[in-house]
């Protein structure tokens, strides 16, 4: 099995310009493409995940692939998938997320030897002339066309600004410039970046009379349909500072019965095969299919050891006999009492398990907080500081979410 139809089997492609060229290409390890990223926030998320799966098979086949961070395509903002516009960001900031995604990917793709490549399109994108672009780019698009695209539709009602209407043309202008630098082939991204790819395409043929090739991927969604990677309390992040390898695998291990094995195909590296055997298994079975998701997605992201902490932690929990020492934790300290006690509700709200107080009395009210296993029924309770002898308490969120605060 090619690399290419490996793909198609674990339901990555979604739609492909020219199927026979690109099979072609990738299973030849001839395929130089790039994937965007725009730095939108200091951390890449679940969402960047798939993508940086895709990246690092076609890699392993012998292709070469181009991360494009979009120093200069942020600085306009993706209308795709949004009802309204995003917020305008410094370049300082843009910059500063720019460096976090860098030190995310060198942990996950090859760029040593020229084996990858890592681009910032705000090289290129902010020399550029509004009039030579006018001249020499407007001219290949048509306006009838790019409104007649879904990323536009959806925002025609609530008003499109013409500053977001000329992403397109400028996602499109990546696709040129990087043909044009580095032989660049193939745009992979999305499903909700179609149309934007097919516009790359069609400015190389117009500009270059050249061919060029876009793959989308299916967006990672729940059997709901809702986009995964998100949680009550925002999204789930790639950085440990943001989401702690301990709540990235509880993320993972729990996920729906009905997505474990979509998830496996789509995001480990382990053989379909063997994907194909934990698919027979069936009710509480499916437990150990999950935990290999979560295991196997937590050691490429965070490495082995903090994989192993986190199963560790995970499996004794559950188990018989809780070990504490790789629960995440939080620190107090005696200015944190009041009286020799600290209201349950501030500490919820120290340990970061709660948004506001609000969520923390429906919590309560509904029966999912526990201090050391005994239910609190009391939004108004208080712990004492003598429940914290053994040196900390465990508090536990709901069924599956456990925190240690530590004197």
């Amino acid at each position: 099995m090619g690399v290419y139809e490996e793909l198609v089997a674990r339901g990555l492609i979604a739609q492909v310009t020219d199927e026979e060229e690109i099979k072609e290409l990738v299973n030849n390890g001839k395929a130089v493409f790039y994937i965007g990223f725009d730095p939108t926030a200091d951390s890449l998320h679940v969402g960047h995940f798939m993508a940086l799966c895709l990246m690092k098979r076609l890699q392993m086949a012998g292709n070469k692939p181009i991360a494009l961070i979009g120093g200069g395509t942020a600085m306009i903002g993706d209308p795709s998938g949004r009802t309204d516009m995003r917020q305008m960001m410094t370049t300082e900031t843009i910059q500063h997320n720019v460096d976090c995604f860098k030190k995310q990917m060198e942990r996950f793709i090859d760029f040593s030897d020229g084996k990858a490549l890592m681009v910032n399109n705000a090289d290129w994108l902010l020399d550029l002339n509004y009039v030579d672009v006018l001249r020499e780019v407007g001219a290949c698009f048509s306006v009838n066309n790019m409104l007649r695209a879904e990323c536009y539709k959806q925002r025609m009602e609530k008003g499109l600004s013409f500053l977001e209407f000329n992403y397109m043309i400028m996602q499109s202008y990546d696709f040129y410039a990087l043909y044009k630098k580095y032989g660049c082939n193939m745009q992979f991204g999305g499903d909700d970046q179609w149309s934007n790819m097919l516009g790359g395409t069609e400015l190389i043929r117009r500009k270059l009379g050249k061919d060029a090739y876009a793959m989308t991927i299916n967006l990672l969604l729940n059997s709901e349909g809702k986009k995964m990677g998100k949680t009550q309390s925002g999204a789930v992040w790639l950085s440990a500072e943001k989401t702690s390898p301990y709540d990235f695998y509880q993320y993972w291990r729990n996920v729906a019965d009905e997505d474990v094995i979509k998830c496996l195909k789509m995001l480990t590296f382990l053989p379909l095969e063997q994907i194909d055997e934990l698919a027979k298994l069936e009710g509480s079975e499916l437990n150990k299919a999950k935990e290999i998701l979560a295991y196997e997605v937590t050691n490429l992201i965070h490495g082995k050891e903090e994989a192993d902490k986190a199963q560790e932690a995970a499996r004794a929990l559950f188990g018989s006999g809780a070990n504490t020492d790789n629960m995440p934790s939080t620190e107090l300290t005696d200015a944190d009492f009041t009286d020799n006690g600290i209201a349950i509700l501030d500490l919820l709200t120290k340990c970061a398990l709660i948004p506001s107080k609000g969520e923390g009395r429906r919590l309560i009210q509904q029966g999912g907080v526990a201090v050391d296993d005994e239910k609190v029924t009391d939004v108004y309770a208080t712990v004492p500081k003598s429940a914290f002898e053994k040196g900390y308490v465990v508090i536990k969120k709901g069924k599956k979410k456990f925190h240690k605060a530590v004197l």
